[in-house]
Parts: C-alpha cells; structure tokens; sequence
C-alpha cells in the first residue's frame, strides 16, 4: 500500500510530497515497524511516476521481502538547479557553476519534521536502531552526510552512486566534528560506467579513482566503529535500472 502526502519543505517554503509504503496487513494488525527514509521518492515505486520512466521496484520487493517496514520516500523538486541545492549538504562545483546547497536544511527538516509526523501518526519503533535512510547520486551524498552527522538519528544509511572520490574532502570534515555511533551501518556503491553517459563518452579510470576513495574512506569509518559494505557494480550505470539491482544487496546488509 503506498499513500502519498504533500509536505510543507519549508527551507523554501514549498511542498514536497511523500510517497509512503505501508505492509499490507498494517490495517489488520497493531505491529510496530522500523522506517526506512529515501530521497528522491517518486522514483521508488512505480515506473509511471520515475523522472525517466524506470523505478527502483521498491515496492515490489517490499511486497516479497521477509522483513516488514515501513519505507518514506521523499520527494524534491523538478525545476531548475533546485534539486542539486536540496540535495547538497555543502558549497560545491557542480556541472559548472558553484551550488550553494541547502542540503543540511534539508535533514533539519527531515530530522525535526517528517520524522515526527511519521512517528506520531505510524505506528513505527521510533529509536536510531529501527531508523535507517538511503539514496543515490545527490541522495547518497545526502544518506552520507546523515551518517557522519546525525547517526543518533540513523543507524543505517545506503550510500548508492555518491562519488566517494569528488566529496571525500567534504565528508572528512563533517566526520571530524561529530561522534559517530559505534553500531553504525554503512553501504557504499558505484558502477564501472558511472563516468559516462554513452559508450562513447566513458572515463576509463573512474572505477580505479572511485574504488581507492571508497577504499580508503572504508578504513576510515571502520576505525570509528562502523559496519560497512562496498559494492562495485560491473557494467553499472548512473540509473534507476542499476541502483534496482543493488536493493536486495544493501537492504540484507542494512537490516540482518
């Protein structure tokens, strides 16, 4: 059962709709559930509903998997730069101009406001432990900085396509200032062809950039007590028919 909700995002002041997956026997019974959190929520579930016309099969999975939660996809905008800036937890370089991201804005709210509302009106176990929160692309960098920064909120986090390599420097600095659980749950991914986006146009060397970033980023949340997972995807692209692939790999190591 999926229920949509519009949101007030109030960084910008604009609504954001949520795309909320329910087990179907949650009106039968008085189960308690965790709650995974993902951006980019209209591309979770149905194939009509995805920015390019293919979903993560979320939904599908869900309906099948041994485990019952309750999954919160939030949605940003479709206009302009306006995803990059919410998805963007610092200042950055990106497709050739500065982004002035709002990105830690945008966990306050999700922190302060969308989890509450979900807690008060779910029956969801609230604690870090039953938290978890996952994405790609800019919403990796988003599940990563959730992590480093707010891991008294999560306890796991899928870190899908997030370009280890360009904002290790970034992440360095947040997980130097705050205390990481020692119980945290990490995955971390990307795809041989991520680089490019026709066979034509393919950076050769950005799985060995890529993986030695990981790599070494790895070590450094292993020696602050993380749990973590690195996937390398062969034939791996930057898209939704990838990251599908890759749902059964981080949810298993998330939760068991």
């Amino acid at each position: 059962m999926i229920l949509t909700q519009d949101f007030n995002y109030w960084p910008v002041n604009e609504n954001r709709p949520l795309h909320i997956y329910l087990p179907d026997d949650y009106d039968y019974s008085n189960e308690r559930y965790p709650v995974m959190y993902f951006f980019d929520g209209h591309n979770l579930f149905y194939d009509s509903e995805a920015t390019y016309g293919k979903s993560w099969g979320l939904k599908d999975f869900m309906d099948h998997w041994d485990k019952k939660m309750i999954i919160v996809g939030m949605e940003c905008a479709h206009y302009g730069d306006q995803r990059l800036i919410e998805y963007c937890p610092y200042d950055k370089w990106m497709f050739h101009h500065e982004i002035h991201g709002i990105g830690d804005q945008t966990m306050q709210w999700i922190v302060n406001d969308v989890k509450p509302w979900v807690d008060n009106n779910f029956r969801t176990w609230g604690h870090r432990e039953a938290t978890g929160i996952a994405g790609s692309s800019m919403g990796g960098i988003m599940s990563m900085h959730a992590a480093l920064k707010y891991s008294d909120v999560f306890s796991k986090a899928a870190c899908l396509s997030t370009g280890i390599f360009h904002n290790i420097s970034s992440f360095r600095k947040v997980m130097n200032i705050y205390p990481m659980h020692s119980d945290m749950r990490i995955y971390m991914s990307w795809g041989q062809y991520e680089a490019g986006r026709a066979p034509h146009n393919l950076d050769p060397a950005y799985h060995t950039r890529e993986a030695r970033s990981t790599r070494k980023f790895e070590r450094e949340l292993q020696e602050r007590g993380a749990s973590t997972y690195i996937y390398y995807q062969p034939e791996g692209r930057h898209s939704e028919a990838y990251w599908e692939m890759q749902v059964p790999i981080f949810m298993h190591f998330l939760w068991y």
